[in-house]
């Protein structure tokens, strides 16, 4: 079919989404228009969604509503706008909340998946037109890091979604369009982890174990995790965490029993709470020459690091990263493989499946703790 023949056959669809009209108050499932794909857009039925923490901490703090959350997820490609010709009607795609647009100067440089085209999408809007594509009864919805999977059709920038294996199972690789992605990427992409280094991680979600996997999967010789939940502890131990710490049941500072229990400090220290806090303790933490923190957490709150100049005069380093370093094109595809060749674990991380009307019981689950990812899956 071609791109020109497909984007006249779009019309606008009727289909339920849950939205968020008030920060922090339960989705209310409405019937939203969605919009036909424009030039360089896709339209995708969406199979299954999956939660994510920063779903969870948008929706208690946002003021830009009302709006459609959602970012993990997999879909059918269901109409094609202008100009697209990567992607075809029945395509299995995930849709990711950072592009690739594959010739601006991030993209070309071999050193960074910044994406300066399609990058992370914050005002709620499309990046192309700066509109958007959900309107109740002719009033606009915002959109949510350019994805909003929380709806039964979505659109999405043709260069925000990557082609899947059509065997890939869509309710398992939803995962990588962000959290055990983005975790993996970190030890591999960011930290490069040598076999035998000693690691610590700072908050044992999806993204933590996710590090702790990529960790294990390198050969590291010690992994520690750090949580306030002890329900993580026997959990983590799946995922490779070698020794937990309860910080709320510790008589000192934390950075003091990692470096007794490291010898010194740990190789290598990842921040995946969301706390500023967090990122100097385990800045802390790790070893004076070569010590290497890596924040993954967004912090709802005092989003400035402060650290001690000493700190950095003693060898050690501070680095950042989104989704793990991926360029999402050019890279989940090879994830998937190794999933598809069980070289990598994400079924595990699905603690829970549930119908999309269930969502809001999603929320509730992740809000207490008592979830890694409930997968949620689309009426057929």
């Amino acid at each position: 079919m071609s791109s020109s023949s497909s984007f006249e056959q779009s019309q606008v669809i009727t289909c339920k989404a849950a939205v968020a009209w008030r920060a922090g108050e339960p989705l209310v499932m409405e019937e939203v228009e969605v919009s036909p794909p424009q030039p360089l857009e896709i339209r995708i039925k969406v199979v299954c969604t999956s939660l994510c923490r920063s779903d969870l901490s948008a929706w208690e703090s946002q003021s830009l509503l009302p709006r459609i959350f959602g970012h993990e997820a997999a879909g059918i490609v269901e109409s094609i706008g202008e100009g697209v010709t990567e992607f075809e009607k029945g395509d299995h795609v995930l849709a990711v909340f950072t592009g690739e647009c594959g010739s601006c100067r991030h993209c070309i440089s071999g050193k960074s998946n910044m994406c300066q085209v399609l990058g992370m999408e914050r005002k709620g809007l499309m990046h192309s037109d700066q509109k958007t594509r959900f309107s109740i009864k002719g009033k606009p919805v915002y959109h949510y890091c350019a994805v909003s999977s929380f709806s039964e059709y979505t659109v999405v920038h043709s260069g925000c979604a990557v082609k899947v294996d059509p065997l890939a199972p869509l309710h398992k690789i939803c995962l990588l369009s962000c959290g055990v992605a983005a975790g993996l990427g970190a030890a591999w992409n960011v930290a490069d982890i040598q076999k035998g280094s000693s690691v610590v991680i700072f908050g044992l979600g999806t993204v933590g174990l996710s590090v702790a996997q990529g960790a294990k999967l390198r050969g590291a010789a010690q992994i520690i995790g750090v949580d306030i939940n002890p329900a993580k502890a026997e959990q983590a131990k799946t995922f490779g965490v070698t020794d937990f710490i309860n910080s709320n049941e510790l008589s000192e500072p934390i950075p003091q029993v990692i470096k007794r229990m490291t010898g010194g400090g740990a190789d290598f220290s990842f921040e995946c709470v969301g706390d500023t806090g967090i990122a100097t303790t385990a800045l802390q933490s790790c070893s004076d020459g070569w010590g290497m923190t890596v924040t993954l957490g967004v912090p709802k709150a005092k989003p400035e690091v402060s650290a001690h100049y000493g700190l950095f005069l003693s060898g050690k380093s501070l680095k950042g990263t989104l989704f793990g370093g991926w360029k999402p094109k050019s890279d989940l595809p090879s994830l998937i493989d190794k999933y598809m060749n069980k070289e990598i674990m994400i079924d595990e991380f699905v603690t829970h499946n549930l119908s999309f009307d269930e969502i809001n019981e999603a929320f509730d689950l992740m809000r207490e703790g008592k979830c890694l990812r409930c997968v949620l899956h689309m009426p057929k």
